[in-house]
This record gives C-alpha cells, sequence and structure tokens, in this order.
C-alpha cells in the first residue's frame, strides 16, 4: 500500500513535536552544544546538530526495519495486519492520544549509555555526535515512545514502509534541533529566550495533537469496528 503527502506531513509533525518535548529537546541541546564545543570552526554547534540527527535517524529506521520487517515476516501476523490494520489502528491512536495527553502515565526504564561513553563520544566530533544521537536515541520519554511506538510504527506497518515514514519522523525530529543549534551559533542570549517560548508552545500543540488522536481514534472504530459512518 502507497502512502502520499499525508502520511509524510504527519509523521514529520510527529518528529517535530518529539524534538521539542521537553525530555528530548534538553538532551538534544545539550548534547550538540557539547559536540560543537570540540569543532573547531564557526558553524560548530550547527555541524554537531546535524552529525547528532543523522544518528537518531538511523537508529529510528533500524527500529521500525527490524519491528515491521520481523512482523511482516511472519505470515499470520501479516495476514492479519492486512486485513484489519484500520481496526487495529483505532485503539493504538486512542491509547496514544491518552499518553500524550498525560492521562495516562508511563514510566520508562533508562536505557542510556553512562557518562564516559558519553564524554568520549563527545570529544570525537562528528562521527561521535552521530553515535552519541543514535544512542539518545534508544532512550525513549514518554512521550516521544507513545509517538514513535504508538504513531510511527502502526503507520509504517499499514503502508508496509519500513524506511521512508521512520526516515521522515527523523527529519521531523532534526528540523528544532538544527534551527536552535543556529540560533545557538549566532546568540546565546537569545537561544535561552527562544528555548524558554517553545517550551510553552510545546505543551499547546501535545495537547492539540492528543486531542487530534483522540478524534481520529473515534473515526475509526466508529467507521471500522462499529461501522456506524461510511464517509
Amino acid at each position: 500500500m502507497e502512502f502520499g503527502a499525508a502520511q509524510i506531513v504527519s509523521v514529520i509533525w510527529l518528529g517535530i513535536l518529539t524534538s521539542i518535548s521537553p525530555c528530548p529537546l534538553a538532551t538534544n541541546i545539550a548534547a550538540t552544544t557539547y559536540i560543537g564545543k570540540q569543532i573547531n570552526s564557526g558553524y560548530a554547534t550547527v555541524l554537531a546538530a546535524i552529525a547528532y540527527t543523522i544518528g537518531r535517524i538511523l537508529s529510528y529506521m533500524i527500529i521500525a526495519i527490524l519491528i515491521i520487517t520481523g512482523l511482516i515476516s511472519i505470515p499470520g501476523i501479516s495476514n492479519f495486519l492486512q486485513m484489519h490494520m484500520n481496526q487495529v489502528l483505532g485503539p493504538i491512536l486512542l491509547v496514544t492520544g491518552l499518553f500524550v495527553l498525560e492521562l495516562i502515565p508511563l514510566r520508562l526504564p533508562n536505557f542510556g549509555p553512562n557518562e564516559k561513553i558519553l564524554k568520549k563520544l563527545g570529544d570525537s566530533g562528528l562521527m561521535g555526535g552521530v553515535a552519541m544521537g543514535f544512542l539518545f536515541a534508544l532512550s525513549f520519554c514518554p512521550v516521544s515512545a507513545a509517538l514513535f511506538f504508538g504513531s510511527v510504527i502502526p503507520l509504517s506497518l499499514k503502508f508496509q514502509s519500513s524506511v521512508l515514514l521512520p526516515f521522515f519522523y527523523g527529519v521531523g525530529t532534526a528540523a528544532p534541533v538544527i534551527g536552535i543549534a543556529f540560533i545557538i551559533a549566532y546568540s546565546t542570549r537569545f537561544a535561552g529566550i527562544f528555548f524558554n517560548k517553545l517550551s510553552v508552545a510545546e505543551r499547546w500543540l501535545r495537547r492539540i495533537t492528543g486531542v487530534l488522536f483522540v478524534i481520529i481514534e473515534l473515526y475509526f472504530c466508529l467507521k471500522y469496528i462499529f461501522r456506524i459512518i461510511n464517509f
């Protein structure tokens, strides 16, 4: 099944929302700033942000490939998903929306690398930045886990896109980080003001996205499970 512009825009938006969530945003900025200090260039922070986000994109793509390829390769699960994916999406989107709205608590264990490894990677320049981005992407916080596993993976399964949709999600996570890196490169003071305003905006954007998930879930349930509507 082919996907279109709507699905691409959706996963890019989910990536942006993931990146500006408080936990990932603070981590991303701290990591790229630290890596940038080790690079002797006027745009060191920007280069570090690009390297870091490439690592995150690779991580998301590999996770998606492993999950989706594994599920599709099992005939029973593959046939079930092809026949009932729309029915499955409804409840998944509902739970995802409730997680995003923080109506359901989600506690995740911390699988992040230790400080010695992070320091060694941070001192290794751009390639270390790629590796750091890859490792940090594996340390999911509640919001990023809900968005990635509850939305991006199901959409990728529905359209059997284990590479492109996760790639665009990674691109979405990269955009705010690289944008803030440009701001830091020009003005640290302005970056602080922008960071605070972005944190306020994130709360509202997350709430709007969570409500949209619930609305879409209701549509999927009414159309594909209860068959009350046919549009």
